[in-house]
């Protein structure tokens, strides 16, 4: 082993040293690992994704020792970034940094300067109306658009409906909101009637589209509103396949009937649960 290997080994005291000692083993990987000299902006882009929803797993689940490993990859996305970025002579992690510091100092004027905030609601009031001074001269329009495509859809559409009420769009309450469901659910059941395919992925884009709009008005995130639901089925389907299992069934040999009637017997399973805990 050489030199400049075994320096990158021993492990860091401090944060300046942890940080450049991550900074060197990256650039040796750059220089002498064929997968990472062959990485672009665009081919690491799944992996910083990926990285980013580890740390919300892990986050989820409570597992912290999880959560410190994925952190520490999602800080390997963004030094490997800014390495390539610098390669081409566009930026550094100098520069990502303090334009970093810069914008948290820039959005916190209460904290920075002699402002004063006292509520949470305030704090966010501020941070909004520095970053719409930001984009002055952008249109509501402009303002839609910036939410990245690269969102999980229920969160784009969850982000852009907020962005639009701002500018007054919006039901004066959830019930409205309700309505639309109702509508948009007629007219996909109508386009399912006359077997046209694309429009039924539009009405179905567009039911969607609406029912996470009821959820904004009830405060409701629906990405997670959604993952609950799923996790519950597993549960239930889970539910099922022992039930079928512990009397020598296979689900594939089973009807559907009977597979809704264990499926019941999951529901009441988990209601008895509830009624235990409260």
């Amino acid at each position: 082993m050489n030199e400049k290997h075994a320096a990158v080994r021993a492990e860091s005291a401090t944060l300046e040293e942890a940080v450049q000692r991550l900074v060197a083993i990256l650039a040796i990987l750059r220089k002498e690992c064929p997968w990472d000299r062959a990485q672009t902006h665009e081919s690491l882009r799944i992996c910083m994704l990926e990285e980013a929803y580890e740390v919300c797993e892990a986050i989820d689940t409570g597992n912290f020792d999880n959560l410190e490993e994925e952190l520490g990859d999602v800080l390997l996305q963004v030094l490997f970034h800014s390495a390539l970025a610098a390669e081409a002579s566009r930026f550094g992690l100098v520069s990502v940094i303090n334009r970093e510091c810069e914008k948290l100092i820039r959005r916190h004027p209460h904290v920075f300067s002699k402002e004063n905030v006292k509520s949470i609601d305030k704090s966010i009031e501020k941070w909004e109306n520095v970053k719409w001074k930001e984009k002055e001269g952008t249109s509501h329009s402009d303002r839609l658009a910036t939410v990245p495509r690269a969102f999980p859809a229920l969160v784009r559409s969850y982000k852009i409906q907020a962005k639009a009420a701002k500018a007054g769009f919006d039901w004066d309450d959830v019930s409205g909101a309700f309505q639309k469901v109702k509508e948009e659910t007629e007219e996909l059941a109508a386009a399912c009637g006359v077997r046209d395919d694309e429009r039924v992925a539009e009405e179905l884009g567009d039911l969607l589209f609406s029912v996470v709009n009821v959820a904004r008005f009830l405060d409701v995130n629906p990405e997670l509103a959604l993952n609950a639901t799923s996790d519950k089925f597993i549960k239930r389907f889970a539910y099922i396949e022992g039930e079928a299992t512990a009397r020598g069934n296979k689900l594939e040999d089973m009807t559907l009937q009977e597979m809704d009637c264990l499926w019941e017997k999951a529901k009441l399973n988990e209601g008895c649960r509830h009624t235990c805990k409260g």
